[in-house]
């Protein structure tokens, strides 16, 4: 298991992972299809079967809340998280790796892995950014969730796809609205 851990790579894991289950059907349908999605993140050698899985999900529903939650609220889980998960870091160069710093038990299996490296990233990105840059689509037809570091805030879609689809939705509502007020 490869475990470089920068906090950018670890911020992009816990979203991509949490986006795996939204109204989109499951991604991680099966260990091949969270294989891939560890391959999609840098982890070429991700062996994964059944229970890697089944803790996986437990995990991602257990970051699910840092994106909807209060601030107070969401450092209290990514605490929890970090307290369960989290060890002291350390630099390690395993398995003829460059230097890379560990955040994570060592021999963690996957689960223990990416709630380290996710809850770490979180947090850190909350504390440099404000958990304001951290939030979910405020489209009404989307569950997914988004990182927002750019100075001008706040963002309110996860894409502009999500943007235009609910302002248009808004523009004909009131559209709607209008010709049945004027009785057309």
């Amino acid at each position: 298991m490869e475990t470089l851990t920068t906090p950018e790579r670890m911020v992009r894991i816990a979203v991509d992972l949490v986006n795996t289950k939204s109204r989109n059907p499951e991604k991680l349908t099966s260990p091949e299809a969270l294989g891939q999605f560890l391959l999609e993140h840098g982890e070429p050698a991700a062996t994964v079967d059944e229970r890697d899985l089944a803790q996986i999900k437990v995990i991602r529903e257990r970051i699910r809340p840092v994106f909807h939650a209060e601030p107070a609220d969401a450092a209290r889980i990514l605490n929890e998280l970090l307290t369960e998960y989290a060890v002291r870091p350390y630099l390690s160069d395993h398995d003829g790796s460059p230097w890379h710093l560990h955040v994570a038990k060592p021999e963690p299996t996957w689960a223990e892995w990416l709630a380290a490296g996710a809850a770490l990233g979180l947090a850190g990105f909350a504390a440099g950014h404000g958990f304001d840059a951290i939030g979910a689509c405020a489209a009404a037809d989307c569950e997914r969730v988004f990182v927002n570091a750019a100075e001008r805030r706040p963002r309110r879609f996860c894409t502009p796809t999500c943007s235009s689809r609910t302002r248009v939705a808004s523009y004909r509502a009131r559209s709607k609205a209008a010709a049945a007020d004027s009785g057309h």
